[in-house]
């Protein structure tokens, strides 16, 4: 059950309400956009290395997309720049990596709670 909801402006639907759910981050000042693009996004969880951003990974949904599913998944994006690094850098990037996959797999377990255990 959803508690709180929504109202957007789109280009072609016009004013839509529509439940929000609680790990959206909202939806203030954003532009209006066509209803079949409009996403529900979650807070991102950032990934950095030596101050570098170099990915994020968050939750998505789009209630009325029409090329992905309607369902939430998790949308993530890497940056993998070239860097050359000694092997205590090389350890600690590879510590970095651990600590973040295991945000990764936070993620996966929260998406598959909202989707109620499976898909």
């Amino acid at each position: 059950m959803h508690d709180r909801t929504v109202t957007v402006v789109t280009l072609d639907h016009g004013e839509i309400t529509l439940p929000e759910p609680a790990w959206c981050a909202g939806h203030e000042g954003q532009p209006p956009e066509a209803r079949s693009d409009f996403l529900h996004r979650s807070p991102a969880r950032a990934f950095a290395y030596r101050g570098k951003q170099l990915g994020a990974a968050g939750l998505v949904q789009g209630p009325f997309a029409e090329h992905m599913s309607r369902l939430a998944e998790a949308h993530l994006t890497l940056i993998i720049e070239g860097v050359t690094l000694d092997p205590v850098a090389l350890y600690d990037l590879a510590a970095t990596l651990d600590s973040y996959t295991d945000r990764l797999r936070d993620l996966a377990d929260e998406l598959h709670a909202i989707l109620g255990g499976g898909q």
